[in-house]
């Protein structure tokens, strides 16, 4: 998969010209219930963002927010500058019950592109994650890690500036992990940046360059990955690193 780095096909857009994400006093409320307390935090830069937490903490909501599938019941979520293009990935992937093939195809449809060049794309997008010979199968029967590999290969067609990925390797063994977690380096090194959330340390520590910590809807620290996991600045990111901060 890393001859994606050479391909001249996969260049995207410089990193400088990404805009900053920026949430201004955002807030979600539910049925008179605070899923997301007042959140002010600023993604700037073509950095691997983890966005961590016990289940429950809002991550999977702030990333929702983020990429405007969900509005804030208070607050502005906003791109400072020209939106980017971008994609994202969840923790179960969202796929046709079509092939493997025809969920890029049709996904290419969707963004425009001419039909003499759908399937040749899309398969080169499954050979580049490793899918080239699972075309004709149908998606929905794939593997877990295959199906998310899947995923990653229908976002990389729409060619990213920013990639948001809800827990993508949950339930995976670990060669599925492994596939996923190179996938998303491979993106990164191409130029995009990467939203992720997680619940798994180690997995934070291989990938992240920053970190995000919510606990109860509330943002708790953005640090610098390396600083965060030497010597957090909280209580709750102590006790979140020893495995002692739960819902």
């Amino acid at each position: 998969m890393n001859d994606m780095l050479h391909s001249p096909t996969a260049a995207m857009t410089a990193t400088a010209d990404i805009a900053p994400l920026a949430f201004a006093a955002v807030s979600v409320t539910h049925r008179e219930q605070v899923l997301l307390h007042p959140l002010t935090l600023r993604l700037a830069g073509c950095h691997r963002t983890l966005v961590m937490g016990p289940n429950g903490a809002g991550k999977s909501l702030l990333l929702r927010l983020a990429h405007g599938l969900l509005t804030p019941s208070a607050g502005r979520v906003h791109w400072e500058g020209t939106t980017p293009r971008q994609a994202m990935a969840f923790q179960r992937p969202v796929l046709l019950r079509r092939s493997a093939l025809d969920n890029l195809t049709y996904a290419l449809a969707v963004t425009g592109t001419p039909r003499g060049e759908r399937r040749e794309r899309a398969r080169e997008a499954l050979a580049r994650f490793g899918l080239a010979t699972l075309e004709k199968r149908p998606a929905r029967v794939l593997s877990g890690g295959e199906q998310q590999r899947l995923a990653l290969a229908r976002a990389w067609l729409t060619r990213p500036e920013v990639l948001f990925l809800d827990e993508p390797t949950s339930a995976l063994d670990p060669a599925a992990i492994r596939a996923v977690e190179d996938a998303v380096l491979d993106f990164h090194r191409l130029g995009t940046r990467i939203v992720m959330t997680t619940h798994d340390l180690n997995q934070a520590r291989r990938l992240a360059d920053e970190v995000v910590l919510l606990y109860g809807g509330r943002l708790i620290e953005h640090t610098p990955a390396d600083r965060f996991f030497a010597e957090p600045l909280t209580p709750e990111g102590r006790a979140f690193l020893r495995g002692e901060l739960v819902w």
